[in-house]
């Protein structure tokens, strides 16, 4: 079944999930969730210029033009791994709790020097994301880099079957979805889930030599590390952070657009794994010097007289202290925080979010404003931490800002970029 329909996709190598984004000549998948069918969708999806749609209820096959299958996600799926098959090219996966979309679109820059690259797009990472991106990847795609999310046990384990990466990296080990997991240690057997795929496979791996957890977790490994120590492959050294990351390899100084010291090792593994790759060192720094941030992480904005560090995209307990001690630590004065709920903590939400309470305290933060329902539970005597159950209390107390620099830092579920427009 999977080897007709890969024929077809040769015929039609575009693939669409949603009926409102069809383009001519695309295969259409009907894919389902929690709240909606898309069988319901596909005669509407051939009506507007798909070539086929893929469904998998009876009632629903009622064109030539439509391909019945048992499941059409697990059809997507395998879809997807017969086509990384034939591709015969390097693919370079990376998952971690915080950093793997900037460390992929850094790794994206570097490697796009020397080769064609296809990479995942935006946060495209998960079972339907991982797929679609190999689906994206074509003849001229030269290395494909794939990110890989989870927030449970097994699922890297899962998406490593299909993407079958030949290179692997881990950002980190942190505090996310530590309700999905387990705890911490679910966490790191959770993410190492990379690592054991490219082990057992006997594929290659980059490290952070840095980071003691990572060089325990490779031991034995075929792997590439890179470190501010001279024992790694590659050493590359941080400089400062003030506010941009600055960094160097072999005397050369490299002077990134991206706020904070957090994100030194994800600059740091693009410059490593560009070098391993080959890119000539003046074509990394002028990949590294040019990417810009987006998408609300760590973006810089100047809206009249106010200074903000924009990191409204995602946040758990370690990115949460990691974007708090670079603020404290930038030399800028009338700093104030404004700080949303960290989500998917499980049973660690309160003591979490209360630890964040009690851990700004300690800060070079001038004003602190916690909102959200779970720092809404937490209790501070500090006079500077104010404390919002909900955005709209925020809204409603809001104070007149001129010549701040903030910090604005929550789960996107929180939305907090809706600062901006109270400003």
């Amino acid at each position: 079944m999977i080897s007709a329909l890969y024929t077809i996709f040769q015929q039609h190598p575009v693939v669409c999930t949603d009926s409102r984004n069809i383009t001519p000549d695309c295969i259409f998948f009907a894919l389902k969730g929690d709240n909606f069918n898309g069988n319901i969708y596909a005669k509407d999806a051939l009506q507007k210029g798909a070539a086929y749609a893929i469904v998998d209820e009876e009632a629903y096959n009622t064109s030539e033009h439509t391909i019945l299958v048992k499941d059409v996600l697990e059809t997507l799926q395998q879809l997807a791994n017969h086509h990384r098959k034939q591709l015969n090219i390097p693919i370079v996966s990376l998952t971690g709790s915080n950093g793997k979309t900037t460390t992929k679109e850094l790794i994206n820059v570097v490697l796009s020097k020397k080769f064609n690259t296809t990479a995942t797009k935006g946060n495209l990472n998960n079972h339907i994301g991982v797929p679609l991106t190999l689906l994206s990847m074509d003849s001229t795609t030269e290395i494909g880099i794939v990110e890989m999310g989870a927030n449970h046990r097994e699922e890297i384990t899962f998406l490593s079957s299909i993407a079958e990466p030949d290179y692997g990296y881990i950002t980190n080990f942190g505090k996310a979805h530590l309700e999905g997991f387990g705890g911490i240690e679910g966490v790191i057997l959770g993410k190492s889930e990379l690592y054991d795929y490219l082990k057992v496979n006997n594929k290659f791996i980059f490290v952070n030599g840095d980071d003691p957890k990572q060089v325990e977790r490779t031991h034995n490994a075929t792997k590439y590390t890179f470190g501010s120590s001279e024992d790694n492959d590659v050493a590359i050294r941080f400089l400062s952070a003030n506010p941009m990351v600055r960094a160097t390899l072999n005397d050369v100084e490299i002077q990134s657009q991206l706020i904070g010291a957090y994100n030194f090792s994800n600059i740091a593994a693009a410059i490593a794994i560009g070098s391993y790759f080959g890119i000539p060192l003046n074509d990394i720094k002028d990949a590294v010097e040019s990417y810009t941030p987006s998408n609300n992480r760590s973006q810089i904005i100047n809206k009249d007289t106010n200074s903000i560090i924009l990191d409204a995209y995602n946040a758990n307990p370690t990115s949460m202290k990691a974007a708090l001690d670079n603020f404290s630590n930038l030399t800028s004065t009338n700093k104030i925080a404004f700080l949303g709920d960290m989500f998917e903590l499980g049973e660690s939400a309160a003591k979490e979010h209360q630890f964040i309470t009690d851990y700004v305290s300690s800060l070079n933060i001038d004003k602190v404003f916690l909102i959200g329902e779970n720092f809404g539970k937490t209790s501070s005597t500090d006079n500077k931490i104010i404390i919002y159950p909900t955005f709209e209390e925020l809204k409603a107390n809001f104070p007149a800002l001129k010549n701040s620099n903030l910090l604005i830092k929550g789960s996107r579920g929180m939305a907090l970029e809706r600062i901006l427009e109270l400003l």
